[in-house]
């Protein structure tokens, strides 16, 4: 043996005990996790997905298909069977050659990321692996295709839920079938697998034992130190609300001020990430006095919160005091996504009671109409609403953590599975991206408000068939008649535009603006002009379906920011000299970014 055959023994060696070194290190934390699964808080099973009656239903249909038209389920079940038996003499024959290497056969469609590395093609192994895994996929879509008894709805459920399983099949989510995690664990003597283990233990202990992956490094973004730092106020606080003021950067503003009402299923801060792409410094760089509502994250003892106590201790309150701080008798008010939904019935009820304070509203991405649940419709049915409402009767709210699972499963792939390898297999710490961090940082619902909406507003679509009953009024949406602009994104998958355009057809007002933006339910909206990426669409004819109006609607390149400016500016008044933030009855409580965002209610 020569010196050199020494050397890279005595390595490989000294390799081989750091590798062992590192996995005696799984039984600490191995603890760790036995612990957390053994005191975890846990959650309603049915929000892990249908009960078997869906797949029940499913293969009685399927089997039903089989004696009614056997020549059709045969044909696809053979080309299974075929398709499968010839990947399998394929990689035999191709072994037989004496080459470690894969049959050469060139991949159908576009390329699937999740199968990036070249061993996915090369390496027998791993290619008859993922080879077989898209058969399997193919044939269990096509399964799904063939069902036609049922009804669509269930089908409509039977394909998400199939889809979600397809995916979690995937071999890449498996270390003995992921070239990469295996690579790495090689390469780094097994510590990537530790660190992994390790970031698996921090994200379950961090949930209470559930299983939510974390996206961003948290470690990397403070509150008001990097990210939320257009300086402003608290100039009011109620136990539903912050009211914040941001500090003017004009010397005059319009006189008119704008509240901002931002969702409470997040935090407000979505419209500050940072100096580029913040809205709410844009706005107040455009000379306007504007308050945002950064709401309360709530706990138990919120129970019994409802939707009209949003609409009382939270738009009501806001309108009344930016009313006595600024001295004005309007002001324009923005609602985004459900605060948006939740602004058209408090104008309905303002109406009603001959309120006049909002002069003009804006609604970003907000549905008003629920008669096409796209995408949600698996977690709108009886059975999964259901389980939340179990859910809220065992702890008095909806926590966080079941709604960013029912939101990051939408897109698994991205959301889910990707981060969980690079996290759990390949030992990576997330990135430090700003928008992934918000994504994470999500607030509790209270269990009344819960029920309000999914019940009444999803499922029911009261709003926009027979009316909303809340506070002793019956809520319409033809009574939302100020002048309003609507703003939805082309490929939002949470509130499609085709959806927030229906909802806004039927608004009351006869002064109706409508912007389709390039982008989905996030960048579409967080689309500062200064970046010139994503374009918008505007028609003026409301009175066209969606398809048509789309058609015969111009393109406009950039940002649809300057255009809503141009909008609103028409309707803010005169200039008047800027306004500091709170006044004597108002006397500052804090800084922005105020208290109630930074607050983390128990899960």
């Amino acid at each position: 043996m020569t010196t050199k055959d020494t050397a890279n023994t005595e390595f490989s060696g000294q390799n081989l005990e750091k590798m062992n070194e590192n996995l005696r290190k799984v039984e600490d934390l191995s603890a760790r996790l036995t612990h957390v699964m053994k005191n975890r808080a846990g959650h309603q099973k049915s929000l892990d997905g249908p009960d078997q009656s869906l797949f029940g239903q499913a293969a009685t249909a399927y089997w039903s298909e089989a004696v009614q038209n056997p020549a059709k389920v045969l044909e696809h079940q053979l080309d299974y069977w075929s398709k499968t038996v010839q990947h399998f003499v394929e990689a035999q024959q191709t072994l037989a050659k004496g080459k470690l290497e894969a049959p050469h056969v060139p991949d159908a469609g576009p390329k699937d990321r999740r199968f990036a590395n070249p061993l996915w093609d090369t390496h027998p192994y791993f290619n008859y692996v993922k080879r077989q895994y898209q058969l399997n996929a193919a044939a269990l879509e096509q399964a799904v295709d063939d069902v036609t008894d049922m009804e669509p709805l269930e089908k409509q459920r039977l394909a998400y839920f199939s889809r979600q399983i397809v995916d979690m099949m995937s071999p890449t989510n498996f270390l003995a079938t992921n070239p990469d995690a295996l690579e790495k664990a090689v390469a780094t003597e097994g510590q990537s697998l530790v660190t992994g283990l390790e970031n698996l233990v921090s994200d379950l202990e961090a949930n209470n034992g559930e299983m939510v992956v974390r996206l961003a490094d948290e470690s990397a973004f403070e509150l008001g130190g990097n990210i939320a730092t257009t300086p402003g106020k608290v100039v009011y606080r109620n136990r539903m609300m912050e009211l914040i003021q941001f500090s003017p950067t004009t010397d005059t503003v319009h006189a008119t001020p704008v509240i901002c009402f931002p969702p409470w299923i997040n935090k407000y801060y979505i419209l500050d990430l940072k100096e580029q792409n913040s809205f709410v410094k844009w706005v107040t760089d455009q000379g306007y006095t504007l308050f945002i509502v950064s709401w309360v994250n709530p706990d138990a003892t919120y129970a019994d919160v409802g939707m009209e106590d949003y609409i009382v201790d939270g738009y009501l309150a806001a309108v009344r005091e930016v009313k006595s701080i600024t001295g004005e008798d309007q002001v324009n008010a923005i609602g985004y996504c459900i605060a948006g939904t939740t602004l058209s019935l408090t104008l309905s009820y303002m109406k009603q009671q001959g309120d006049t304070s909002i002069k003009s509203a804006t609604f970003f991405t907000a549905l008003t109409d629920f008669g096409d649940q796209g995408e949600f419709t698996p977690f709108l049915t009886d059975d999964f609403i259901d389980g939340i409402e179990a859910e809220i009767d065992d702890k008095g709210m909806l926590p966080s953590v079941i709604m960013a699972r029912t939101f990051s499963f939408l897109r698994s792939n991205d959301l889910v599975y990707t981060p969980a390898i690079k996290s759990y297999m390949l030992g990576e710490t997330p990135p430090a991206f700003d928008l992934l961090y918000w994504n994470g940082d999500g607030a509790n619902l209270p269990g009344k408000m819960a029920r309000q909406y999914l019940r009444g507003l999803c499922q029911r679509n009261e709003l926009a068939t027979t009316g909303y009953d809340l506070m002793g009024h019956h809520l319409v949406l033809d009574e939302v008649d100020v002048p309003l602009c609507a703003v939805a994104c082309e490929t939002d998958h949470i509130a499609p535009w085709k959806d927030s355009y229906r909802g806004v057809q039927k608004m009351g007002a006869k002064n109706k603006t409508f912007i389709m933006t390039q982008s989905g339910h996030i960048a579409g909206i967080v689309n500062p002009p200064s970046k010139k990426k994503y374009g918008h669409y505007t028609n003026d004819d409301m009175g066209l379906g969606h398809e048509d109006w789309l058609e015969g609607a111009d393109f406009h390149e950039g940002s649809w920011w300057p255009r809503w400016e141009s909008w609103l500016k028409k309707r803010s008044g005169k200039q008047v000299a800027a306004r500091v933030p709170g006044d004597a009855s108002h006397p500052v409580l804090c800084d922005a970014p105020g208290t109630y965002v930074v607050g983390k209610a128990p899960q």
